[in-house]
C-alpha cells in the first residue's frame, strides 16, 4: 500500500474511536441540570462519572479503534491494543511520575499493533510451540513492546510533559493566523479524506489543562470538556462554517437549477443543508462543487480559515464532541465562552456565501447539480439493497476489491486495478465524487449512506447466488419499460426490462454472450448469455417497416460479444422521421429464469456505462448455454 493509501486508512481509523464521544457530551451536559431541585443529587454524579469516563479511557478506545481500524477488523489485533494499553498504563502509573496516558499513547500502540499484525500474522514456529504462531503471536509481541515503550516514557515522561504544554503555549502564541491555517487546511484535506489526520493533532494532543481534581488532559477538545475556559479555538470557528456557510451553498445550489430538475434538487439539497446544520456533515455539500469548480472549493477553505480567525480574535470559545452542528452547539453552550456570538456572525457569513456562490454560478457557468448533466445526490436510502450489486459491479466486481471499509461519508477501497471503476457509472448511482489516490486506493464518496452501502454490497459479496449484471447499450436517457409509447413492450408482454432513449446512434452490447439473432431488417438483435438469458435490443418503435434503411449491423448470428461491442449502427435522423419513437428496450425474452431484478436511476447514461440493470436468477438444476 502506498503512503496516501495508509494515511486515508489512518484517517478513517481515527474515526472509529471517536464515535463515542456524542455520548460523553449528552452525559456532561445532563448533568448540568438542576438535579438537586427535582430531588436527585446522586444522578448529577452518576452522569458527571459517564461522561468523565469516556475520555478517561479515550486513549485505550483509540488503541483498540486504529488497531481494528487498520487491520480490517482483526480480532486478535484489537485485544492485542487493548492488552498493551492497560501494560503500559499499570508500568507508568507504578512510576513516581504524576504520568497520565493520553490519546497519542493509545494511537501509537494502536499504529504499531496495526504494524505487527500485518507482518506477524501468518508466522510460523516449530510444531512444539507453534501454539504462539499466527495471530496468537501478536498480544505477545505488543505486550513486549508496550513494556519496553513505558519503560522508556517513564524515563522521559517529565519532558514529554512539558513538550506538550510548551507545544501548547508556542501554537497559542500564533494566534488568530495559526487558527486560520489550521481551518485552511483542514478543509483543503476534506478532499482526500485526511482532515482527521490534522484535526486529530489539535483537538487532542495540543496544550495541557490540570483539572480541579489535579489530573492534566491534553488537546482543545478534552480541555474544552473538562471546563478549561481558554481551550475551544480550534473549534469554534467551524460552527459559522457547518451550521449556515455549507447550507448557504445548497441553497445557492438550488436557485441556481434549471426550473425543470429543481423540485428534484430543492429535495436532494434541502436534506443535505439540513444535515450540514444540524450535525456538521458537510461532504454531499462540498463534493457538489469541488469537482466541476475546484477554484471555488479553494475560496471557500480560505473563508472557512478566515472564519475561524475571527472568531478567536472576538475571544469566542466553542467546543463539540462530533462536529460543528447546531445540536452540539446546544448541547454545548453551557460550556462554552461568548458562544451566542456565532449566531449572527454566522447568519452574515452564511449570507456572503450565498450571494458569492450565486454570482460564481452564473458568471462562470459552473455546472452544478441541476444545471448540467453532472456529480448529483439522490435520496434513495430504500432503494440501497438493490443498488449495491449495481455499486459492486461499477467498481469492477468484487475480484476487484482487495479491502472495502466506510466511514461517515465514503467507501474507502482499495482495489486491484482502480482502471476497472467506472466513475461515470457510480455517478449514475448517486456518487458525489471519485477519488483515486494511487497504488489501488480509491475513495467513493455516498454520503451519509456509505455505511449502508458498504454492508449491502458486503452481503453481495458474501452471497452464493447467480447474478447478471447489464451495460448501457447505448448512449442517452434510460427510462422505466412503462414509458416505451407501445403497448406490447410496455405491458412486458415480449419481457420485462428497461428502455433508453439514444441520442447517438450506435448499439452495443449490454452483456456477455451469443448473438442468436439479426433481424433481416436490422433493427433488433438477441443475444444470449452464458447463464441462459435471452436478452433482446430492439432500435425505435415500429422501426421493422423501415426494411433496414438506416441500420448496418457490424456481428452476425454466432457471434460471441462482449460487454461494450459494438453491435449495429444507426442513422437518427432517419428513424425519427420513420418510425413511431426512438426508445430502445432492452428486454429479457425468458424473463421467467429471473427471480429479482434491480435497476440503476433513470437518467442519462454513457455508452457501454456499467450498472444500469442487475437480475438475479432464480436456482435451478441445468441451464445455460449449449454449444
Amino acid at each position: 500500500m502506498n503512503i496516501m493509501g495508509q494515511l486515508q486508512q489512518l484517517g478513517r481509523s481515527f474515526m472509529l474511536p471517536t464515535i463515542v464521544l456524542p455520548g460523553a457530551a449528552i452525559f456532561l451536559s445532563l448533568s448540568a441540570l438542576p438535579w438537586d431541585a427535582m430531588g436527585l443529587p446522586s444522578i448529577h454524579t452518576h452522569l458527571q462519572t459517564a461522561g468523565d469516563t469516556l475520555f478517561t479511557f479515550l486513549p485505550y478506545l483509540f488503541a483498540f479503534g486504529i488497531a481494528m481500524g487498520m487491520t480490517s477488523n482483526a480480532g486478535a489485533a484489537g485485544l492485542a491494543a487493548i492488552a498493551g494499553m492497560f501494560i503500559y498504563t499499570s508500568i507508568i502509573n507504578a512510576s513516581h511520575y504524576e504520568l497520565e496516558p493520553t490519546v497519542f499513547t493509545g494511537v501509537i500502540i494502536g499504529i504499531v499493533t496495526s504494524i505487527f499484525n500485518e507482518r506477524f500474522k501468518s508466522i510460523k514456529f516449530p510444531e512444539y510451540i507453534q501454539f504462539f504462531g499466527g495471530p496468537r503471536f501478536i498480544p505477545l509481541i505488543v505486550s513486549v513492546f508496550s513494556t519496553i515503550w513505558a519503560i522508556v516514557m517513564v524515563q522521559l515522561a517529565p519532558y514529554i510533559h512539558s513538550a506538550l504544554i510548551e507545544l501548547g503555549e508556542i501554537i497559542d502564541s500564533g494566534g488568530g493566523f495559526g487558527v486560520f491555517l489550521f481551518g485552511f487546511v483542514l478543509r483543503i484535506l476534506v478532499v482526500f479524506g485526511l482532515h482527521h489526520l490534522v484535526s486529530h493533532v489539535f483537538w487532542f494532543q495540543v496544550g495541557g489543562y490540570s483539572t480541579p481534581e489535579g489530573s492534566v488532559v491534553f488537546g482543545d477538545l478534552p480541555r474544552f470538556f473538562a471546563g478549561d475556559p481558554t481551550a475551544g479555538g480550534f473549534m469554534a470557528g467551524l460552527y459559522p462554517t457547518m451550521m449556515f456557510a455549507l447550507p448557504a451553498i445548497a441553497f445557492a445550489i438550488i436557485h441556481e437549477a434549471r426550473e425543470d430538475l429543481k423540485p428534484k434538487i430543492r429535495k436532494t439539497f434541502t436534506t443535505a443543508a439540513l444535515a450540514s446544520f444540524l450535525t456538521g456533515v458537510t461532504e454531499p455539500i462540498e463534493f457538489a462543487f469541488l469537482f466541476v469548480a475546484p477554484y471555488l472549493f479553494v475560496i471557500h477553505a480560505l473563508l472557512s480559515g478566515a472564519m475561524m480567525w475571527f472568531t478567536y480574535e472576538l475571544g469566542i470559545r466553542h467546543g463539540f464532541s462530533f462536529s460543528a452542528g447546531a445540536i452540539d452547539f446546544l448541547i454545548n453552550e453551557h460550556l462554552a465562552t461568548r458562544g451566542w456570538l456565532l449566531i449572527p456572525i454566522g447568519i452574515l457569513f452564511g449570507l456572503l456565501y450565498y450571494f458569492l456562490f450565486r454570482w460564481a454560478i452564473q458568471r462562470f457557468q459552473i455546472p452544478t447539480p441541476g444545471r448540467e448533466e453532472g456529480s448529483q445526490l439522490d435520496e434513495w436510502a430504500g432503494d440501497i439493497p438493490y443498488r449495491a450489486p449495481l455499486i459492486l459491479q461499477a467498481i469492477g466486481g468484487k475480484e476487484n476489491i482487495v479491502q472495502m471499509e466506510a466511514c461517515i461519508t465514503r467507501l474507502r477501497l482499495k482495489v486491484s486495478s482502480d482502471k476497472l471503476v467506472d466513475i461515470n457509472a457510480l455517478k449514475h448511482l448517486g456518487a458525489a465524487g471519485v477519488i483515486r489516490l494511487g497504488g489501488g486506493n480509491v475513495q467513493i464518496v455516498f454520503g451519509t449512506y456509505s455505511e449502508l452501502i458498504r454492508e449491502e454490497m458486503d452481503k453481495a459479496i458474501r452471497r452464493d447466488i447467480s447474478r447478471v449484471l447489464f451495460c448501457s447499450p447505448v448512449q442517452g436517457r434510460m427510462l422505466p419499460l412503462s414509458e416505451v409509447p407501445d403497448p406490447i413492450f410496455a405491458g412486458k408482454l415480449v419481457g420485462d426490462g428497461v428502455a433508453f432513449m439514444p441520442d447517438k446512434g450506435e448499439l452495443v452490447s449490454p452483456v456477455q454472450g451469443k448473438v442468436i439473432h439479426v433481424y433481416p431488417s436490422m433493427h433488433a438483435i438477441g443475444i444470449r448469455t452464458p447463464e441462459g438469458l435471452e436478452v433482446l435490443l430492439h432500435i425505435g418503435i415500429d422501426t421493422s417497416q423501415m426494411k433496414g434503411h438506416g441500420f448496418h449491423a457490424v456481428v452476425q448470428e454466432g457471434d460471441q460479444v462482449k460487454p461494450g461491442q459494438l453491435l449495429i449502427t444507426f442513422d437518427m435522423q432517419k428513424i425519427r422521421k420513420g418510425s413511431k419513437s426512438l426508445a430502445t428496450p432492452m428486454v429479457i425474452t425468458n424473463s421467467d429464469l429471473v427471480s429479482s431484478w434491480s435497476f440503476a436511476p433513470f437518467k442519462g447514461v454513457k455508452k457501454g456505462q456499467a450498472s444500469v440493470m442487475s437480475v438475479v436468477l432464480k436456482e435451478r438444476s441445468g441451464g445455460g448455454e449449449t454449444a
